[in-house]
C-alpha cells in the first residue's frame, strides 16, 4: 500500500475512533438540561386579533424551551405564546431544528399556550406575515438554543393545587330554559348560560398544578416547566383611538405573566440569571375562569390575569418547596405515534337541515340563534365529497425520570386528562393540549351525547370515540415508557 493511501487509512480511522469517543463521551455526561427563549412580539402592524385590526401590544410574546438529555435520551419542549400553531408549522420548525442539532422531529414538543388575545390568521396583511414569519423563526430559535445550550442538571418533580380559579362552564339547566343551538335543537348542557339558569356542571375540574423543576448541579434555578388546566382568562385592556373607536391589545395573558413573576418566585429579590418559566395548558377544553357560583367583584383591565398569575405562581412555588431530592441521573425518553382518526360524516337528515336554515332570510336564522348560518356552513363543508375522510394527528409521551407528559393537538376536556393521570403507571403525569398542531375540541363520547358548543360540527371535527382512541395510544406509550 501507497503511504498516501496507508495516511489516509490511518486518518480515517483516528476521524472514527473520535467519533466514538465522542459518542461514548456524550454518553457519559450524565443529565443535562437547556433553556432558551425568544421576544416574538409582533413589530408590523396592524395585526389581527379576534376583535379586530389593532397596533397595539400590551406585553410581550415569546418562544420558551426547555430541552433535556441523557444519555441517547432526549426531548424539548417549546411552548409559543399563540392560540395554537399549525401542525404545518410545526413540522417544518422541527424539520430545520432537526438538521441543525441533528435532533429528530420526534423528539421534538412544539405547543401554544392558547391566549386568545395573540395574532390570528386569516389574512393576507403585511402584519399577519411578517408575525407568522417571526414566530415560525422564533420557534426554529428557541429549540436549537435550549438544545446548545446544555449543561450538567438534576430536576425534581411535584405538584400543589390551586381549586379557586377552575371552573368546569358545561351546565344542565333548569327545566324550561334550555335555547336551541344552532342546528334548531335542545342540547342537554349549555356552555357559559346565564347564571339565573344553572342547574349543576356536567363535568369536572382539575385543580392540579404540576412543576418539573430544574436545577444545575449546584442548585441554581435553570428552568420549571408548570401546567395547569385553564383556558385563557381575558380582561386585556383596550385603547381608545383619537376617533374613539376602541380597539383591542395584543396579549400572552396569565401564561405570559406566570413566566414573568416565577423567576421572584424562585430568587427573591434576585431572579436568577437565564431562568426560564413557562405555564403549559392542560386539559382544559371545558375549564375556565368564570365564578358561576358568585359574582366576583369587578376587575381592571389585565386584573385577572395577575390574579390568576399570581395564584398558580404560588402553587408553583408551594410544589418546588415540596421537591425532597433532585433526580441527577433521571431516564430520558420519547415516544410518538401518527394516529389516523376520521372526521365526522353527515347525515342526509343533517345536511337538509342546513340548507334550510341558510335558505333562511338573515333576521330568521339570528332569531334561531346567531351562530346558526356558522354551523349550517360547518355542516355543508364536511358533507362535501371533496372533504378528507381522515386526518393523520401527532401524539407524543415524555419520561423524565419519574415524570410523564403526554400531549394531543386538541383542546381537551378535562375528564380526558383526568383519566390519563388516574391510569398512568407514572407517580406524576399531565397533558398538555394543542401540541404539534390544532385541531379543535376533544370530548369523551358522552360528552358528545349531552352536546353543547365544544360537541357541534365544526367545533368537533372528528367521531365520538376519538377519545378513547387517542388516551388508548397514549396509555400504551406511558406503559412502554414505564418498561424502559
Amino acid at each position: 500500500m501507497k503511504h498516501s493511501s496507508i495516511l489516509r487509512v490511518q486518518t480515517l480511522v483516528g476521524v472514527l475512533s473520535l467519533a466514538a469517543l465522542s459518542a461514548v463521551a456524550q454518553d457519559d455526561l450524565g443529565f443535562r438540561a437547556g433553556t432558551a427563549v425568544v421576544d416574538i412580539s409582533p413589530d408590523v402592524f396592524p395585526i389581527q386579533l379576534r376583535s379586530g385590526p389593532s397596533h397595539y401590544v400590551h406585553d410581550p410574546f415569546h418562544v420558551r424551551a426547555i430541552a433535556f438529555e441523557n444519555g441517547k435520551g432526549r426531548t424539548v419542549i417549546a411552548l409559543v405564546d399563540a392560540i395554537g400553531v399549525g401542525r404545518e408549522t410545526c413540522d417544518e420548525a422541527k424539520a430545520m431544528v432537526a438538521e441543525k442539532t441533528g435532533w429528530k422531529p420526534a423528539e421534538l414538543l412544539v405547543c401554544a399556550t392558547h391566549t386568545h388575545t395573540a395574532p390570528k390568521g386569516g389574512d393576507t396583511t403585511p402584519g399577519r406575515i411578517a408575525y407568522e414569519e417571526k414566530r415560525s423563526g422564533g420557534i426554529v430559535q428557541a429549540l436549537t438554543g435550549a438544545i446548545e445550550s446544555l449543561e450538567p442538571a438534576k430536576v425534581g418533580f411535584a405538584s400543589d393545587e390551586e381549586p379557586s380559579e377552575v371552573c368546569n362552564r358545561r351546565w344542565f339547566l333548569k327545566p324550561g330554559t334550555m335555547a336551541p343551538n344552532p342546528f334548531g335543537e335542545l342540547d342537554q348542557v349549555r356552555t357559559n348560560a346565564p347564571r339565573d339558569n344553572l342547574l349543576k356542571p356536567a363535568g369536572p375540574t382539575d385543580p392540579e398544578v404540576c412543576v418539573v423543576d430544574v436545577r444545575t448541579r449546584r442548585g441554581k434555578a435553570l428552568g420549571l416547566i408548570a401546567n395547569y388546566a385553564l383556558h385563557y382568562v381575558g380582561g386585556i385592556p383596550k385603547v381608545k383611538e383619537d376617533d374613539g373607536k376602541i380597539v383591542g391589545m395584543a396579549s400572552a395573558d396569565y401564561f405570559g405573566e406566570f413566566a414573568r413573576i416565577m423567576p421572584y418566585r424562585v430568587g427573591g429579590a434576585n431572579p436568577p440569571d437565564n431562568f426560564v418559566a413557562m405555564m403549559t395548558n392542560g386539559a382544559s377544553g371545558d375549564v375556565n375562569n368564570i365564578d358561576f357560583y358568585q359574582k366576583r367583584a369587578p376587575r381592571a383591565p389585565f386584573e385577572q390575569v395577575r390574579v390568576v398569575a399570581t395564584k398558580t405562581a404560588d402553587s408553583a412555588w408551594r410544589a418546588v418547596k415540596k421537591i425532597e431530592e433532585y433526580d441527577e441521573n433521571p431516564m430520558v425518553a420519547t415516544r410518538q405515534r401518527e394516529v389516523t382518526l376520521k372526521y365526522r360524516k353527515t347525515t342526509e337528515a343533517e345536511v337538509e337541515r342546513a340548507r334550510r336554515i341558510l335558505e333562511l332570510p338573515r333576521k330568521e336564522r339570528e332569531k334561531l340563534n346567531h351562530r346558526a348560518a356558522q354551523y349550517a356552513n360547518n355542516t355543508m363543508r364536511f358533507a362535501d365529497p371533496e372533504h378528507p375522510e381522515t386526518e393523520t394527528v401527532i401524539v407524543q409521551a415524555i419520561r423524565i425520570g419519574d415524570q410523564a407528559i403526554v400531549s394531543t393537538p386538541f383542546e381537551v376536556l378535562v375528564e380526558i386528562g383526568l383519566e390519563i393521570k388516574q391510569r398512568s403507571p407514572f407517580p406524576h403525569t399531565f397533558l398538555i393540549e394543542l401540541a404539534n398542531g390544532g385541531y379543535g375540541y376533544l370530548p369523551p363520547p358522552h360528552q358528545h351525547e349531552l352536546g353543547g358548543y365544544e360537541t357541534w360540527l365544526g367545533t368537533s371535527r372528528f367521531e365520538k370515540d376519538s377519545s378513547v382512541i387517542l388516551t388508548r395510544n397514549l396509555l400504551e406509550m406511558l406503559e412502554e415508557l414505564k418498561t424502559l
